[in-house]
């Protein structure tokens, strides 16, 4: 299963699919609030904590009786796959997470996530003064690029999204903690982390795998947070090899994850 970032949509994964489509059933979605998903299932409160996205996930395993299931989450998808697996442990097998971070906050000399309190609230912040400009700077932040087809891409999939939802998710996602989740970890789990990443320094990918058990590492030689776009060859080998081999099946697409 595919559980795009914050701010994207199933259509991220468009270039990893061939790849694991020859080994691999997929089951592609999109969160409730993302820009393809039904927005009338969206609830405030509900998605205002990383929990309301990890109940998407499940209810989709339920919906579909999914087992030996693989999370592969991009970004906050990482952590939000992680709240799932421990609350559906039976029906999970692995965790492969791409560019993950399980808090993008500082918290002194214990920890640096990359930011501190204020600058996240300034970002979102400017949400609210101006959506627009505020979807072309976060872009390039998370691609690693000013400029190419990449970052144009998710500038126009962040404009896309409804900003009410769009804020909701930025703010689970940036303000959000779950270090103390990492040493419950009951699956092998894949980290794959770029060596240069505005978002995620390798750092904060070492610290994941020295505090989660049944963990390991991979870091890119590349740049920015969206390895599965950038590098989707590179991602791919690296999963074939972390992953034991699954028999042939189509490729499911599910627009919206289900209702409250």
């Amino acid at each position: 299963m595919l559980a795009h970032g914050f701010g994207c949509n199933q259509q991220m994964w468009r270039f990893l699919i061939p790849e694991l489509a020859q080994r691999f059933q997929l089951v592609l979605f999109d969160y409730v609030g993302a820009n393809t998903s039904d927005l009338s299932a969206f609830c405030s409160k509900k998605y205002a904590e990383l929990d309301g996205y990890a109940q998407d996930i499940i209810d989709i395993c339920e919906a579909l009786d999914l087992n030996k299931v693989t999370l592969v989450g991009h970004s906050v998808s990482g952590m939000i796959s992680l709240i799932a697996a421990q609350k559906i442990p039976e029906r999970i097998a692995n965790l492969v997470m791409v560019c993950p971070s399980p808090c993008f906050l500082n918290d002194g000399d214990d920890y640096q996530g990359g930011f501190e309190h204020d600058d996240l609230q300034e970002l979102l912040d400017l949400m609210d003064k101006n959506y627009i400009d505020w979807a072309n700077y976060l872009a390039p932040l998370v691609t690693g690029t000013e400029a190419g087809a990449l970052t144009s891409e998710l500038s126009e999939s962040f404009c896309s999204t409804n900003p009410i939802t769009a804020k909701t998710f930025a703010k689970a996602t940036f303000f959000s903690d779950h270090r103390s989740l990492l040493p419950r970890n009951q699956h092998p789990t894949l980290l794959i982390q770029s060596d240069q990443d505005s978002l995620a320094a390798v750092t904060v990918g070492q610290y994941m795998a020295e505090n989660m058990p049944h963990s390991q590492l991979q870091v890119v030689p590349a740049r920015g947070h969206c390895l599965h776009m950038s590098h989707p060859d590179t991602v791919a080998a690296v999963i074939h090899e972390f992953l034991p081999a699954k028999s042939n099946g189509a490729t499911h697409e599910l627009r919206a994850a289900c209702h409250t």
